[in-house]
């Protein structure tokens, strides 16, 4: 049985979500039997890498809200990532655009490290307040998870692995995806956001009891999740 997500690297609740994901499938009997995809998607394509500019800044410029008001969103998400066992540092975080973070996901798709590499640039984005866009961060980070070096100069320094980027939004825009979290069950099922472990669960098991069965018109369960217009919500 397979599972597609797409994510953004920059998204919050995606994060959220592959942890309430991973406790559901952990607890799912078949969870040996069920392939998961990391599809990419980036939220705002045109972002410009900044070193010198804070999230919150950012948010009070391009969305029109205060800087309080920016602040106690993100303190809110900080919350609700420490119910799941992650620690965020939001205020370390570097505005950065996720193409190339994308292009390295790819690679490590191709070589079987799709979820650790999606794992590590969650990570380094939101707890350690790297640069996800720098050559070198990302560099460090394929070699950690088990990628040569070599191939991932190979791939910073040309135009590797953006044909595979742009076909995966590609195929999110086709069957309607607004926002990420997004996860398509076997085609069938699609949950939107950060559901909880108990909802990612019964999705499993009831994919699992069609998995048989004729692909059909997606139903999607709507939860918290960050949208094309940079709202998180």
């Amino acid at each position: 049985m397979k599972v597609d997500i797409w994510s953004d690297v920059r998204c919050p609740f995606c994060y959220i979500g592959k942890r309430k994901f991973e406790t559901a499938l952990e607890s799912f009997p078949a969870k040996d039997k069920v392939e998961v995809t990391w599809k990419s998607f980036q939220l705002d394509p045109a972002l410009e890498t900044h070193q010198g500019e804070d999230i919150f800044s950012y948010f009070t410029r391009a969305k029109g809200v205060s800087h309080e008001q920016a602040e106690e969103m993100f303190s809110n998400v900080t919350a609700i990532a420490k119910e799941v066992g992650l620690e965020f540092n939001i205020p370390a975080s570097v505005l950065a655009n996720s193409f190339n973070a994308h292009r390295l996901i790819q690679l490590a798709k191709a070589r079987g490290l799709g979820s650790e590499s999606e794992e590590a640039l969650f990570r380094i984005h939101f707890t350690e307040g790297k640069d996800i866009n720098d050559k070198n961060t990302l560099l460090e980070t394929g070699i950690s998870i088990g990628l040569g070096e070599s191939e991932v100069k190979e791939m910073l320094d040309s135009a590797a692995y953006s044909d595979e980027v742009r076909q995966d939004e590609q195929a999110a825009q086709a069957i309607g995806v607004r926002g990420v979290p997004f996860f398509v069950f076997n085609d069938k099922y699609a949950v939107s956001g950060a559901q909880s472990p108990a909802t990612f669960l019964q999705v499993l098991e009831k994919s699992w009891s069609e998995y048989e069965l004729d692909k059909g018109s997606l139903q999607i369960t709507e939860g918290q999740s960050c949208d094309t217009e940079g709202e998180c919500k």
